[in-house]
């Protein structure tokens, strides 16, 4: 089963928020899904200690030495398995890219985000180094504006990134109030559009592509392993 982790040195780059949102839309369709929360931090423990009706499991005892077998274990159990990791770079973010599938590496529309994420793509190059194979990545910005109000330096780093060869998703987490009331109200975001949080449906419209879209780059990647 596929294993998605989140990695970017940076603290606030948006891993937690990608990954809780991916992952509620893949268990509100019926999906099983499993969230390892290995950020020290522990913000999606906390989101799911809260009144979500959502069958969705998460596991907090990820360490350095158990990562490798947690994640085998979790594989075995859940159609998708996401792990939310630290926002430093250690032994147990490398032995949780080196055992997933893909590594989404969440970054802002901002110079400063777009340096921390030339970081993570650094580590995971040092990665495919110690392995000897490649491992398979993709940028996804969050906490973009949405269309027709991009900015023109959201643009630009996207560009200059695909110009480098870099993979980058398309679709955006585009900035919307729904995205933090996920955490602060502890449910998903379907339950979030019984309440009265503005822009939820949008922001579940933006989120479904988003799942979208990493759901066909797993099959694609698949397809290319069967090869």
């Amino acid at each position: 089963m596929p294993v998605i982790c989140a990695a970017n040195p940076k603290g606030g780059a948006g891993k937690s928020t990608t990954l809780l949102t991916i992952a509620t839309c893949l268990a509100q369709s019926g999906a099983s899904v499993m969230i390892i929360d290995a950020d020290p931090n522990r913000p999606i423990t906390d989101w799911r200690s809260g009144p979500t009706a959502l069958q969705l499991k998460v596991r907090s005892d990820a360490t350095e030495a158990n990562i490798r077998d947690l994640i085998n274990e979790t594989a075995s159990q859940a159609q998708f398995v996401f792990i939310d990791l630290e926002g430093t770079a250690s032994r147990l973010t490398s032995r949780a890219i080196i055992r997933s599938d893909l590594t989404l590496i969440p970054l802002a529309g901002s110079a400063l985000d777009a340096q921390q994420a030339a970081r993570a793509v650094g580590l995971v190059r040092e990665s495919e180094a110690d392995i000897g194979r490649k491992l398979n990545f993709a940028l996804c910005f969050n906490r973009t504006s949405p269309p027709p109000f991009v900015r023109k330096i959201e643009r630009e780093i996207s560009q200059q990134m695909r110009e480098s060869g870099l993979p980058v998703l398309s679709t955006h987490l585009h900035r919307r109030e729904a995205y933090n009331a996920m955490f602060m109200e502890r449910l998903s975001l379907h339950e979030l559009s019984q309440t009265a949080i503005n822009g939820v449906p949008a922001a579940i419209e933006n989120a479904m592509q988003l799942t979208s879209e990493v759901l066909e780059l797993l099959q694609t990647l698949s397809d290319e392993r069967a090869a």
